[in-house]
């Protein structure tokens, strides 16, 4: 008996700005356009905050976090079954 092939995966895509400011202005009655401007400015300030403080919380939604991504090492690294040559990386905030 031969073994099922793999069903290939659906691309999942996100709800847009645009969907987002549609679904909440039916929501609350409000105009799309003011959506849009509370959207573009939540962005900008949780921007802000991050870069800052490095953590933003958004009370009964998310919290987004920074974390410092260690440096690499120069060196020679096996992928796939091939030696490839690596350069040095220095630490990040991510």
């Amino acid at each position: 008996m031969a073994p099922k092939a793999m069903k290939a995966m659906k691309a999942v895509t996100s709800i847009s700005k645009t969907g987002l400011a549609e679904a909440v202005a039916t929501a609350t009655e409000l105009k799309k356009s003011d959506i849009m401007k509370v959207l573009t400015s939540l962005a900008e300030v949780v921007q802000k905050e991050v870069k800052k403080t490095g953590k933003v919380t958004l009370p009964g939604m998310c919290m987004v976090k920074t974390r410092l991504k260690p440096a690499t090492k120069a060196g020679k690294r096996e992928m796939f079954g091939k030696m490839c040559v690596i350069k040095a990386k220095p630490a990040r905030t991510v």
